[in-house]
């Protein structure tokens, strides 16, 4: 089979200065893609800025040959997703995929968490997400093409802790990519989303003698694969890292029923609680109308 390509496709990489992002942004352009190079050059915590860090990586892009160009607007303001799609645009006509890979952390026990520190980490992972992804999406629904990939986190999926800012909006950002993936499927615009588990700035500390076997590199055949016009998976999540690959998912079980219209009461939950939790024979809804089309027998009785 012929090698995937993305010659004459553009990409937005959020926080593509270093780690996980440089990676997508250096496989990308290597086949073909042009690149807007997103990064405020902060600190992990997200103080600071800085041109070096996106600089840099265009630098190595353009020295291999491919396109590139820097942009250091934060995500975390409208007038900032704006003006990286905005940035897209200008130097290449069109936007075709976006990587919403910028982030930070601000690590506390959830009792010792200030609300700036909750605050700090919504703007730049969830809300940031939503203001680059917007302009971009409407770009997108104008083209009848466009590939979404965010990131979350294992600490959003599953938790982790002292990480409730970070897991809240880690998993934020699948609920988001969830209702891109039904808002885009008529226009051919998928979203997916990555459960990285990798050494970077924001990582290193906390993997210790571990963080030497998961490199960023081995993140971004996933991510490169989800956002290929090959590709037409959506409203998935993947655990991806150390050199696997698996696929993440909500299901929904069978549960017990008491019977149409009928009102449980406390007990008859504690009483029928084994059943409720079975997770034998589950389904994998992709709307909330699935979920809703699965009450609908046992409404009609």
């Amino acid at each position: 089979m012929a090698d995937i390509r993305y010659d004459d496709r553009v990409a937005i990489i959020t926080g593509a200065g270093g780690g996980l992002g440089r990676q997508h942004a250096l496989l990308l352009a290597s086949r073909g893609a042009a690149i807007v190079v997103n990064d405020l050059g902060g600190n992990t915590d997200g103080t600071g800025s800085g041109h070096t860090m996106a600089e840099l990586v265009c630098k190595e892009i353009e020295a291999a040959g491919g396109k590139a160009v820097p942009n250091y607007d934060s995500v975390t303001t409208p007038e900032g997703g704006e003006a990286i799609t905005k940035t897209a645009i200008d130097n290449f006509g069109r936007v075709d995929i976006v990587i919403n890979n910028a982030g930070i952390l601000r690590d506390k026990s959830f009792a010792n968490l200030e609300p700036e520190n909750l605050d700090a980490v919504l703007d730049v992972h969830l809300r940031g997400a939503f203001f680059v992804t917007q302009p971009a999406f409407r770009v997108m629904k104008e083209q009848q093409y466009g590939r979404i990939v965010c990131t979350a986190s294992a600490a959003g999926v599953f938790g982790n802790f002292g990480q409730t800012n970070y897991g809240a909006a880690k998993m934020g950002l699948v609920g988001l990519s969830n209702v891109l993936a039904v808002e885009g499927k008529k226009y051919n615009i998928t979203s997916n989303v990555i459960a990285p588990l990798a050494k970077t700035r924001l990582t290193e500390d906390l993997l210790g003698p571990l963080g030497d076997k998961l490199q960023p590199e081995q993140i971004a055949g996933l991510v490169a694969y989800l956002v290929s016009e090959e590709c037409t998976l959506t409203h998935e999540i993947f655990s991806v890292g150390g050199g696997r690959v698996a696929r993440v998912f909500v299901g929904l079980a069978k549960g017990w029923v008491k019977g149409a219209g009928e009102t449980p009461s406390i007990e008859e939950i504690r009483d029928n609680l084994t059943q409720i939790m079975d997770t034998e024979g589950y389904t994998i809804p992709t709307s909330a109308q699935d979920e809703l089309m699965a009450l609908g027998p046992i409404l009609a009785g």
